[in-house]
């Protein structure tokens, strides 16, 4: 009963009702909430504390902003059903205007964006034009993985979201991570225009995922290996994540010798050999299982695909 008159108390008003209403459509800053709510931030601030004490929603910091999510899934789901029931019983002039300032917010981000990929196009074109198309690679990503339900995704170093565009509709939740939160910001802009709001975004490092061990069932890592110090590590840490028999993708380059990468765009690892990638696979618990190569340019792009096997052998062993 405890449980219950906290959440009851947390929702007896409206501004929280309005701000969990919010966060069922998609993660925003306490500043874009403030602006849809037409509030102060210190007003919205209090608001938003009650609801995280509730365990209704939670704040996630990434850089100098604050972003709010709904909070445990168990907690909030039937909240949000009883919402839903409610929907369209009685003309809701609140629920109007959200939506409308909503929109707003979501144009903001979207223009921000497009100016942050104006300024710097000419660096990414200058890596993409060394390789193969990014079309063919994805598309050798989606041969790989496959159109079945994934389940719980993970993809580490998300960037500005293109995986989650990908792979995010064939997930039941999918979640992904960047330690840059101008990164992340993007790609909260680049998924809303596509309508994958409810994509879960969150801020980490690639070796201390915001995972409990196996949770996941399948993660990606792509092109994102060459900028990491200990590429053995983050492998590890993507299998510890990985449910019994869940798969990961690695998706970069093979062994090249262009040093101007490592001045110019601060690559640490100039590319990786089966050998190195089996290798790490092993010591984290992973059976080889596909490995593609896409040859066209300077740079050869390669695909790793490995499945947890650690969880299935304990099993085996045990029965």
């Amino acid at each position: 009963m405890t449980l219950a008159l906290d959440i009851f108390r947390a929702l007896a008003d409206a501004t929280r009702l309005r701000i969990m209403a919010l966060l069922q459509s998609m993660e925003l800053s306490v500043g874009e909430l403030a602006q849809v709510l037409g509030q102060s931030q210190p007003r919205v601030s209090r608001h938003v504390k009650i609801l995280c004490d509730a365990g209704l929603a939670e704040r996630r910091k990434e850089g100098s902003w604050v972003f709010l999510a709904l909070g445990d899934r168990t907690l909030v789901a039937p909240v949000l059903a009883a919402f839903d029931s409610w929907a369209g019983r009685e003309p809701d002039h609140w629920a109007v205007a959200d939506a409308a300032r909503l929109a707003a917010v979501r144009a903001d981000r979207a223009a921000a964006a497009n100016a942050w990929f104006e300024a710097n196009a000419g660096e990414w074109d200058a890596i993409r034009s060394l390789h193969i198309a990014e079309s063919e690679v994805e598309a050798a990503m989606k041969r790989v993985l496959g159109d079945a339900t994934i389940g719980q995704l993970i993809d580490i170093g998300t960037g500005t979201g293109r995986m989650l565009e990908l792979f995010a509709p064939q997930a039941d939740h999918a979640l992904g991570i960047d330690r840059s939160s101008e990164m992340l910001r993007l790609a909260r802009a680049k998924l809303a225009e596509r309508g994958l709001d409810r994509a879960e975004l969150r801020q980490a490092d690639l070796y201390a995922l915001p995972l409990a061990d196996g949770q996941a069932d399948a993660a990606i890592l792509h092109h994102v290996l060459h900028f990491a110090q200990q590429p053995g590590a983050a492998i590890a840490e993507a299998a510890r994540v990985l449910s019994a028999g869940g798969r990961l993708l690695i998706v970069d380059f093979a062994p090249h010798d262009r040093e101007e990468l490592r001045a110019r765009d601060a690559h640490t690892r100039l590319g990786f050999s089966d050998d190195q990638m089996i290798g790490w696979f092993d010591s984290a618990g992973l059976a080889p299982v596909q490995i593609e190569t896409l040859e066209g340019g300077a740079l050869t792009v390669k695909l790793w695909l490995g499945r947890k096997t650690g969880d299935l052998l304990k099993q085996v062993m045990a029965a």
